[in-house]
């Protein structure tokens, strides 16, 4: 570059830049490179005895409620400079005087969830979603808990109000239906009033769970209620409406009779949520197994890979696995689950 620059002075920076391959910005820069300004920060910082000032005037009866630049604006109009406004904000950081004067909300770190299953009953998650009622303004409220592990869904109902006293109820009637002891169980749930009610924390303590909360605004934390409430609203036979309570519940039950016992769910290798957490598990996957080998019997030139090999569920099911920030399960993540 400097034999650019020194053979532009005799040719040109054109001919000079063309023989040695450059860019002309760069000849132009290095022949005459832009003045730094002259940092001389000892001579023109403030003494110990202005900088004194300063903070004694910015923190005085006057001027304590003014920002520096009011104070700035203030005391020009008057005829008189003592700093910049910037001068005056570094006097204030080194005395450490500045800080948000209003009363703001400090909201505090939230730790990820971690949350693993490796069989049925070992994790819950449970979310409220609305369903539409016969009028406009008309809504009910599903209440819905699913087993992490085998997406089954343990527990179920419909009712025209959201409330802690509800969601007790439920909850601790769910565990009793599948005989959940104290100290087996974590549920796990997002920040809502009903998730988060002093009557459900105390049920949940008396009763041994342990309880687990999605961070705020992350609906990645509580993916597979999330999943499994698509699934239900995108079925072509769900109806836009109710006309009563007693109407969701019926539709409901049909619904969730076939999510876990006809649904062939992606997330747990194409079985029914009702295999998994029964534990009929191996019975499936062999009678899967048998119908593939006799098939590749038949025509095994139409299997280019081999012998064919029926998939099993994930023997961990993860929610924020922590050494990896992809999805949840090696599976098919619930996002992509298959509708009805």
């Amino acid at each position: 570059m400097r034999a650019a620059v020194e053979l532009a002075a005799d040719v040109g920076v054109a001919k000079a830049c063309a023989a040695f391959e450059v860019s002309r910005a760069t000849v132009y820069r290095r022949r005459s490179p832009r003045p730094r300004p002259c940092r001389t920060g000892g001579a023109r910082a403030l003494t110990e005895a202005e900088r004194t000032r300063v903070h004694e005037l910015l923190c005085s009866e006057r001027f304590v409620d003014a920002s520096p630049a009011e104070v700035h604006a203030t005391l020009l109009d008057e005829g008189v400079n003592v700093a910049s406004v910037s001068t005056m904000y570094r006097v204030l950081r080194a005395q450490r005087s500045v800080r948000e004067r209003r009363a703001v909300r400090r909201h505090p770190s939230y730790a990820k969830p971690e949350l693993v299953a490796r069989a049925p009953n070992q994790v819950w998650t449970w979310d409220i979603t609305k369903v539409r009622g016969p009028g406009r303004r008309d809504w009910y409220h599903l209440y819905v808990i699913i087993d992490l592990y085998s997406r089954y869904v343990v527990g179920w109902f419909v009712a025209a109000h959201e409330t802690g006293a509800l969601a007790e109820r439920f909850i601790a009637e769910t565990m009793v239906k599948h005989g959940v002891r104290a100290g087996e169980l974590t549920l796990h749930s997002d920040r809502g009033a009903s998730m988060r009610s002093k009557t459900v924390a105390e049920m949940l303590t008396d009763m041994g769970v342990v309880r687990s909360h999605s961070r705020p605004r992350t609906s990645n934390d509580n993916p597979f209620s999330e999943s499994q409430f698509k699934t239900m609203k995108y079925c072509p036979f769900f109806p836009g409406s109710f006309a009563s309570v007693a109407e969701a519940r019926e539709f409901f039950a049909l619904f969730f009779g076939w999510y876990n016992g006809e649904h062939h769910h992606s997330g747990i290798a194409m079985l029914t949520p009702a295999v998994v957490f029964g534990g009929t598990v191996d019975e499936v996957v062999a009678a899967r197994q048998a119908t593939m080998d006799a098939a590749y019997a038949r025509h095994p030139e139409r299997f280019v890979r081999g012998r064919p090999t029926v998939a099993r569920p994930d023997a961990e099911v993860w929610i924020n696995r922590p050494d990896q920030n992809l999805p949840v399960t090696s599976a098919e993540s619930p996002a992509a689950e298959q509708t009805c």
